[in-house]
């Protein structure tokens, strides 16, 4: 009998890529399959507080095994900003040509352009919390390259790396992302029976 397991997302992207990691021995429930059509709460002030909140609120109103996830941008010269507040960085209607906009800005004069992404997953089943980190360092540079990806993509270079993240295949970025990276964790962990 396959494990169900609640996604905190309705990003059919997201379920997909996970559907495929996971494999034949889990069923992935979104928000919509469970009848959650409310917004779920991320008032935490780090991406392991917002995760674990969203998940949280899962367990408690829904009572089903789930897991939910928080990335964010983190920029040394800001002090890790925009953080936990990358989606909302330029105000709450989340544009992403704002928040590029707003962190170029941010750092006009900055010499040092060093960043990283993180994603915090926290899963909940059967009442017990895990939570699962991914990173990966790169740099901020000042013009926008590609047109794929999201958010900060066309202004994030990998370490190592030539192409910005929105210059990227799909294919690509999902095999070095810091998404990826925490996911494989969580992966590894429900596949070794744990």
């Amino acid at each position: 009998m396959k494990t169900k397991l609640c996604f905190a997302s309705n990003n059919q992207h997201k379920v997909e890529e996970i559907k495929a990691l996971l494999g034949d021995n889990f069923e992935l429930l979104t928000l919509n399959e469970i009848g959650c059509e409310e917004e779920l709460p991320e008032t935490g002030n780090t991406m392991e507080a917002n995760s674990l909140q969203k998940a949280q609120y899962l367990f408690d109103h829904y009572k089903i095994n789930c897991f939910a996830d928080d990335s964010g941008l983190e920029v040394a010269a800001l002090g890790g900003e925009p953080g936990v507040y990358s989606a909302r960085y330029a105000g709450e209607h989340r544009s992403n040509a704002d928040n590029i906009s707003l962190l170029l800005k941010n750092l006009e004069g900055k010499e040092d352009l060093s960043a990283c992404f993180r994603t915090v997953i926290t899963l909940i089943r059967d009442g017990v919390i895990h939570q699962f980190d991914g990173r990966i360092d790169g740099s901020i540079i000042r013009e926008l390259r590609g047109d794929g990806g999201f958010g900060y993509d066309p202004v994030f270079i990998p370490s190592g790396q030539e192409l910005t993240f929105a210059e990227m295949s799909m294919e690509q970025k999902s095999k070095i992302s810091h998404r990826a990276r925490a996911f494989q964790k969580f992966v590894d962990y429900l596949k070794n029976g744990n």
